[in-house]
């Protein structure tokens, strides 16, 4: 037989593969996309049914000449990229670049010799649906990116962006915020009793009516905010009740049960990563990708300890099932299962095609590869491991007590449970809510009051959206799709729209002013329901249902026409959400007015066009905005001989003109070290060079190139001989590295 290539997506899953398959199988790695719509240009044709225009990088170039030597070799080439939309446009563009006649794709949902060994045996065609689904929602996010951020550039500041789900998930944030600052606490009471039997057994209950009306409906108290409106209210009617006599009007006792919760989706998994953990959705899926790719577990084995992670079905292969019940038995009896394997139903629009993510060997238990994983990893491969095989567990039982206490048209109800039996709890031990039960009444027993109790409370405001709350609103709502949420959440922090306090998320006032303008101009595009709807109709496209093209005319009416008055919209807004200050303005005397620019914040005068005024600002500690003078340098602009003064920007403080707008000349702001050039004897200043490095040169560059990462010091080495010395935290040490000397610093 000849060599076979296969194709994967990640490097780290090479290894494993390999291992599985072994001689006569090459295990290469394209490294994800091998071709992508050009990041220089639009690349849709729009007038030709949105044409789209691929190219590959020169990286990828360098990648896909490796694989077409490799492939010159191979009898055989099987496309094994990730089980899902991305995956399929990736193997469709690898065979488009490689022999595609001796292409096959092959796709696994775990990592195993059986599901890996499986695949390969029985190759596939290419979908071209889920082709065609991926190939529309990346058109869809080009053409909503690349024409709409342009314009915030213009009217914001450069490098803001607009995603059509990003955007959305904004959206949700804001407008959670402003639910919160406009709500209005509301005072209620609560009064909950303590009863006695005449055996002299005490026990809790609440007050749930007064006269027959209903104070406390399920996950609701809002007539208690009426009869119950304050502490005058709560104390008059605990006086009253005081004097009654309670009788016993019904006593139950009964049997409840709690069923396990389906293994996780993506979205299930990234909540409880965030909830349990504090982990952020990109932390969870970045260790569960490490996870299904493959770990060594010991004795040479390496191994997908969990299936794929990007899934928003619950179903569970019935092999897995069985293996499970064959664990759970052997583990904790024959109690503990139930009498057939539980399926669970996935929400409507799910791939079924998928699994649920779960352990790929139910006997693999995670103490027992809990050396081979990082403490971070351990906790997420328990997680889903416990949450697997308690959903295959018996039910837990709870023994219940209820009560109701009935004296003078006031209503006491007590409710008790106990923990009978744990069932699936065995293996997911939480907080049960359970204690113990109410002694034993009847009907008719006569029970005394020992005490009622007042309590206030204040209603409270929605809670601001967190890791958890926010998958958990974009997947209810139907905003993009399982490998999309941390990506999502990411990217909104890293554009600085939003922030993570103590794990809450507060929108920016970049984040808001960005809403409030995208909501403006574009008031279908990003909206929920219209942001759904797409969905949906991506959804059909791999289902066959919708053509691509289709979805995508269906899309670019209604934005194409939001476009075309977006910018005169957005100066609306900004107008409208300007900053009126106290301010006055140095040239005219009109007021001076809070505007975002290209660097920021600043001051603006009112009358802009005809005086073209401008400043910095800082605020007080009354949040009261006080204009920032420009600060003198002493040095003359070079193009105009007008002062340069130092300006803060987007990027910190730099040099400009003060004869702005009509002069705009900038210089970057060297800050002045106390160290003399070794080289010439010209001042010392800290530089900035790729990626914001700090490094230290003489000011008469290009002149004198000397530049040093710390700060020369003019001493001689005393080791060496070398004509300086560099400063830096622990100490003064040699320039030369083949010398080595270091003297004390301040960490020693």
């Amino acid at each position: 037989m000849g060599k076979k290539l296969i194709i994967v997506e990640s490097a780290a899953k090479v290894k494993t593969i390999a291992k599985i398959l072994g001689k006569g199988y090459a295990v290469k790695s394209c490294q994800g996309h091998v071709a992508d719509l050009p990041k220089s240009s639009l690349g849709v044709d729009v007038s030709k049914g949105f044409e789209p225009t691929y190219e590959s990088t020169p990286a990828q170039k360098k990648i896909l000449k490796t694989l077409a030597k490799a492939a010159e070799a191979a009898d055989v080439i099987y496309l094994a990229t990730d089980p899902d939309r991305e995956g399929e446009a990736i193997a469709y563009h690898l065979s488009q670049q490689l022999n595609g006649d001796r292409a096959r794709r092959v796709s696994f949902n775990e990592i195993t010799a059986e599901a890996v060994k499986a695949a390969v045996a029985e190759p596939r065609e290419l979908d071209l649906r889920l082709v065609a689904a991926q190939q529309a929602r990346r058109i869809l996010d080009r053409l909503v990116g690349y024409q709409v951020s342009p314009i915030l550039w213009k009217k914001v500041t450069t490098g803001l962006s607009a995603g059509r789900v990003q955007s959305v998930a904004v959206r949700l944030i804001c407008e959670r915020e402003e639910e919160i600052e406009n709500f209005v606490a509301d005072e209620y009471w609560t009064l909950g009793a303590e009863f006695e039997t005449a055996a002299g057994e005490r026990f809790a209950a609440s007050l749930v009516s007064i006269d027959g009306e209903t104070l406390m409906a399920p996950g609701r108290l809002v007539k208690y905010r009426r009869r119950l409106a304050n502490e005058a209210d709560a104390q008059a009617e605990r006086d009253k009740i005081l004097k009654q006599r309670f009788t016993v009007t019904a006593y139950e006792r009964g049997e409840k049960r709690r069923s396990p919760v389906p293994p996780f989706t993506t979205s299930k998994l990234q909540q409880a990563g965030a909830r349990q953990f504090g982990f952020t959705g990109r932390k969870t899926m970045a260790l569960a990708q490490v996870l299904y790719e493959g770990v060594d577990v010991g004795g040479g084995d390496r191994v997908g300890l969990i299936t794929y992670m990007r899934t928003d079905s619950v179903r569970v292969a019935s092999s897995a099932a069985a293996a499970c019940r064959k664990h759970i038995e052997k583990q904790f009896g024959s109690d503990y299962l139930p009498a057939k394997p539980r399926f669970y139903r996935s929400r409507r629009g799910a791939q079924e095609a998928h699994e649920a993510v779960r352990p790929t060997d139910a006997g693999r238990e995670p103490e027992a590869v809990k050396e081979h994983l990082t403490p971070d990893q351990f906790k997420l491969y328990d997680l889903i491991y416990r949450t697997f095989v308690a959903s295959q567990m018996a039910d837990a039982v709870f023994d219940t007590a209820t009560a109701t206490l009935e004296g003078g048209g006031y209503l006491f109800r007590a409710l008790t449970q106990a923990l009978k039996f744990p069932g699936f709890m065995k293996v997911t031990p939480r907080e049960t809510g359970a204690g113990e039960l109410l002694p034993s009444l009847a009907a008719g027993d006569e029970v005394s009051l020992a005490d009622a109790t007042p309590e206030q409370h204040f209603t409270k405001p929605p809670p601001r959206y967190n890791d958890a709350s926010l998958v958990q609103a974009l997947e209810k709502y139907g905003i993009g799709r399982p490998s999309t949420y941390a990506p999502t959440v990411a990217t909104i922090i890293d554009r600085k729209y939003v922030e993570r306090v103590r794990r809450a998320f507060y929108p920016t006032e970049l984040g808001k002013l960005v809403n409030a303008l995208l909501v403006a101009s574009f008031p279908d595009i990003f909206d929920v329901k219209f942001t759904a709807k797409v969905e949906s109709q991506l959804d059909a496209v791999e289902e066959g249902r919708a053509e691509w093209d289709a979805v995508l005319a269906d899309f670019y009416g209604p934005f194409a026409a939001d476009l075309a008055q977006a910018a005169d919209v957005m100066d609306a807004v900004r107008d409208e959400a300007a900053e009126r200050t106290d301010v006055d303005c140095p040239k005219c005397g009109g007021k001076m007015e809070v505007r975002w620019g290209r660097f920021g914040k600043y001051l603006r005068c009112e009358d802009y066009t005809d005086c073209g005024q401008t400043m910095n600002f800082e605020r007080d500690e009354d949040g009261k905005v006080v204009a920032v003078e420009a600060e003198d340098t002493g040095e003359t602009c070079e193009k105009c001989g007008g002062a340069m003064v130092v300006k803060r920007g987007r990027y910190g403080e730099f040099l400009a003109c003060d004869n702005y707008p009509e002069c705009k000349n900038t210089r970057p702001l060297r800050k002045k070290v106390d160290a003399k050039c070794p080289k010439c004897g010209g001042q010392v200043v800290e530089r900035r060079g790729k990626r914001n490095r700090r490094f230290y040169g003489c000011e008469k560059y290009p002149e004198c190139d000397f530049t040093a990462n710390a700060v020369p010091v003019n001493e001689e080495c005393p080791a060496c001989g070398a004509p300086y010395l560099l400063e830096g935290k622990r100490g003064k040490y040699c320039a030369k590295k083949s010398c080595g000397y270091r003297g004390p610093g301040e960490e020693d």
